[in-house]
């Protein structure tokens, strides 16, 4: 299974989301998981390679790649049983090598926040995505969420992105999230991340598992 974590904005939470889905794919639902580094500042490569110096224990497997390898990968890896492939997208739209990866997607994750400059990326790579892959599960996740910010846009937003997919619960802006690693995520997050990952992966990933 394939599961694309994206937004052509820089700075949405891509990155961060893949860690979190990869530590709770692996520590709370015992899956198997391979992320493909594709952002051009291989921030999570950069992580795990830092662990392993640190000598953790890795939870899984991060591998740098660039989007000409993807249909390569992808073969080796579906070759594994339950394997779940998160692939953490380049921040822009502008290379035809993406497009192999939109159409082997199973499902969609897409960080963004209620600011207008990043709600209109974020329709954008959707748009784009769903010309390519008209099947796959589009999920929008709300990030940073400040709790002290009024979103007057906010249901507008949300009527739009429901166009494509579905809005999932929220995440908060939180510092402790800067605390994510390859190799775990801090106990005091959990509360707050439980809901959006237990809803994703009950209604959009179990399916597989049992397949």
């Amino acid at each position: 299974m394939v599961i694309l974590i994206g937004n052509q904005k820089g700075g949405a939470g891509k990155s961060t989301i893949t860690l979190l889905f990869a530590n709770y794919l692996t520590g709370v639902r015992g899956r198997r998981v391979t992320i493909l580094d594709m952002d051009y500042q291989q921030s999570l490569y950069s992580k795990a390679e830092k662990a392993k110096i640190l000598e953790n224990q890795p939870l899984y497997e991060v591998v740098s790649a660039e989007l000409k390898s993807f249909p390569s990968l992808h073969r080796a890896l579906s070759s594994r049983p339950g394997e779940l492939i998160l692939i953490d997208l380049p921040g822009k739209m502008d290379d035809d090598g993406l497009l192999p990866l939109f159409a082997a997607a199973d499902v969609i994750l897409c960080p963004f926040s209620y600011d207008e400059f990043s709600v209109d990326s974020t329709v954008l790579f959707a748009m784009v995505l769903r010309k390519v892959n008209a099947r796959a599960p589009f999920i929008f996740i709300p990030n940073r969420i400040k709790s002290t910010v009024r979103y007057e846009t906010k249901s507008e937003v949300e009527k739009v992105m429901q166009q494509f997919g579905v809005v999932a619960p929220a995440l908060a802006d939180r510092v402790d999230f800067q605390r994510i690693s390859t190799f775990q995520t801090p106990l005091i997050l959990y509360p707050v991340v439980l809901p959006l990952l237990d809803l994703v992966y009950e209604q959009y990933l179990a399916w597989e598992e049992q397949t």
